[in-house]
């Protein structure tokens, strides 16, 4: 029953982001646990949570309702202070249970441990914990109750359980005498484990002196009243007997007896002894690896290792080769659901952080492939009221309307996969594994680049793209001769109201125009820019605080007469980013299919994106230079 896993359950606030921001997390923030006393009578000191935390800070991984195949995210920052445990936390996008959190329907941290040692004063009813191993923490939909922080007792089917729990740590108040049983050795607490080789030396040495000593008192006792017998005896010899006889085979006897008795009482000893000598030797063993345990920690890079090849092989993280070196290693059961969860956030974010055209736009978090947004667009102007219109219906303007309309936002599915023949050991997997990763994450980022610059917006390109909602250019520039900063800002130009604002407006430049700009000497590049340089990825410049982006998915110098939505021509597009959002379904998710009549296997890696223009009433928001013959 000592075993058994308690759970505190305490309020937690949530921090949303800002609506400018890309929306893949939310953070949650609170107490975990704090030192007062609950209605209860029971204490937990905040100063046992360091030394309790020691194994959970190795996976921090935050959990939905104590379901360890339901993984939602990870603790980021936790402190002890003098109030109790805080704690701070990351819940992902990808989750279910996020959109319960982000709307405050889920509002509470439920934090599950052991009690490895305690103390329960009978008399006085306190309850106070002294030591703990934190298990894990989740999330749950339990009331926000700020007048009881946490109750032990809430974790019992009822109180004669909770009342037979806490009579398990009443303290002693009579030690054991003499040597220790092998029962009483494997019921000390978790410290003796900690003993080095000196003090665990003088244990065994204090033993054996306080047997020895027990034994010779025995033997002191057992000689002296033998003596008193033997007096008494000789007092009373009879007559006809000879009393040096009488005193010669009493005292052999005796002696007789004392030899047996002696070796008696020293073969316990001997026995006694051993015993210790066995059960020392096991707490050391017991210690050492204990120790040993602690001190092992998995990288990022074995984990990526044994889930991609989870995936691949069809078999489950702990039946791999792999898995299992690892398992060996670690000397406990692999966590696959937050392995894969953790590998799955990571590969996504660095998908992410090679894109160039999403990371400009605004990005929203969809719970299905298709949403709906409603918009007001700009709706003309307001009337100016003279004095002499005071009091008249004229006084509130002209009458408007709204010109609210919707509009809607696909996330379009874009996958990628990779071949493995069945005759591939995983030794030789393993090898692969960074080429089909890099290859894969390169892969998807490119066609979301190219998709959001160039794409169709039907059939099979369904996203439109950036080009397309260019439309019609005033803005040309010939094969032969390079593009400049001029032609640039007359591309700016073209945006209309929308290209007013430098700091919402971003180039985008394909490889040839890039090497124009450096020909340029107006053109100040990113070691120009200093302090105003951004972290956008392919990002060469700024021109008039307007970020320069260069992209290798925009075509090279191909002359044309069509300067309407052609995507073949393009050289160059200024974008007035506010007006397009991104929207992003859910993650990256990896799986897998066996091909039998081929003999192997397929890895596909898919996540769901799309984009779209929010408004065109003040112009399209994009402008595109064509080459021209």
């Amino acid at each position: 029953m000592k075993n058994k896993v308690l759970f505190i359950n305490s309020t937690f606030t949530k921090e949303l982001p800002k609506a400018s921001d890309q929306v893949d997390s939310i953070y949650i923030e609170g107490y975990a646990s704090t030192q007062d006393e609950d209605r209860s009578n029971d204490v937990i000191p905040a100063s046992v949570w360091e030394a309790g935390m020691t194994n959970y800070l190795k996976n921090p991984v935050l959990l939905a309702y104590h379901d360890h195949d339901d993984p939602i995210g990870r603790m980021v920052e936790h402190k002890v202070d003098a109030k109790g445990l805080w704690i701070k936390a990351r819940i992902s996008a990808a989750a279910e249970i996020f959109s319960l959190v982000k709307d405050g329907v889920v509002t509470a941290f439920s934090v599950g441990f052991r009690v490895m040692d305690a103390e329960y004063n009978a008399a006085a009813e306190v309850f106070l914990i002294k030591e703990l191993e934190l298990i894990e923490i989740s999330v749950v939909s339990v009331p926000c109750n700020q007048e009881t922080v946490f109750s032990l007792s809430k974790a019992f089917d009822n109180a004669d359980e909770y009342k037979n729990f806490k009579s398990q740590f009443i303290v002693e108040s009579v030690a054991a005498k003499g040597l220790e049983t092998s029962t009483e050795v494997n019921s000390k607490s978790q410290k003796d484990v900690e003993m080095t080789q000196d003090e665990i030396n003088k244990l065994v040495a204090d033993a054996a002196k306080s047997a020895a000593q027990e034994a010779t008192k025995a033997l002191v006792a057992q000689q002296k009243a033998d003596a008193e017998a033997e007096v008494a005896k000789a007092a009373v010899i009879q007559a006809g007997e000879t009393g040096a006889e009488k005193l010669m085979a009493e005292v052999e006897k005796r002696f007789a007896d004392q030899a047996a008795t002696t070796k008696s009482v020293l073969d316990g000893l001997h026995a006694a002894l051993a015993e210790k000598s066995a059960e020392m030797d096991a707490i050391q063993k017991s210690k050492m690896n204990f120790q040993d345990a602690k001190q092992v920690e998995i990288s990022y890079a074995d984990k990526e290792k044994a889930v991609i090849l989870s995936r691949i092989t069809g078999k489950s993280i702990n039946d791999t080769k792999f898995g299992r070196q690892l398992a060996e290693k670690t000397g406990a059961h692999l966590p696959s659901a937050t392995w894969e969860l953790e590998v799955s956030m990571a590969m996504e974010a660095e998908v992410r952080r090679k894109l160039i055209v999403a990371p400009l736009l605004r990005n929203v978090t969809m719970q299905t492939n298709v949403m709906t947004i409603p918009v007001n667009p700009e709706a003309g102007y307001a009337t100016w009221v003279t004095n002499a219109q005071f009091g008249s219906s004229n006084s509130s303007g002209s009458n408007a309307t709204h010109q609210l309309k919707e509009i809607t936002l696909n996330a379009y599915k874009v996958a990628t996969n990779e071949y493995m023949a069945y005759e591939e050991e995983e030794d030789s997997l393993i090898a692969l594994m960074p080429i089909v990763r890099d290859a894969m994450v390169r892969r998807t980022a490119r066609a979301i680049d190219k998709a959001f610059l160039l794409g169709a917006g039907s059939g099979s390109d369904p996203v439109k793209g950036l080009g397309v909602y260019a439309g019609v250019s005033s803005t040309t520039g010939a094969v032969a001769t390079p593009n400049t900063v001029a032609k640039l800002r007359s591309l700016r130009k073209d945006l209309g109201a929308l290209g007013l604002d430098p700091n919402e407006v971003t180039f985008i430049v394909n490889t040839d125009t890039y090497y124009d700009l450096l020909e340029d000497t107006t053109f100040q590049t990113m070691n120009q820019v200093g302090v105003q340089a951004t972290l956008l990825t392919g990002q060469i410049g700024s021109i008039g605080n307007s970020p320069v982006l260069v992209s290798a998915e925009l075509p090279s110098k191909t002359s044309g007469t069509n300067l309407a939505a052609t995507t073949s021509n393009i050289g160059a597009l200024a974008v007035y980013t506010p007006n397009f959002i991104v929207g992003n379904q859910r993650g990256l998710r990896m799986d897998t299919q066996e091909l039998v009549e081929t003999q192997r296997r397929v890895l596909v890696a898919s996540l769901r994106t799309g984009m779209t223009q929010i408004s065109t009433n003040l112009g399209a928001g994009v402008a595109a230079l064509r080459y021209t013959a």
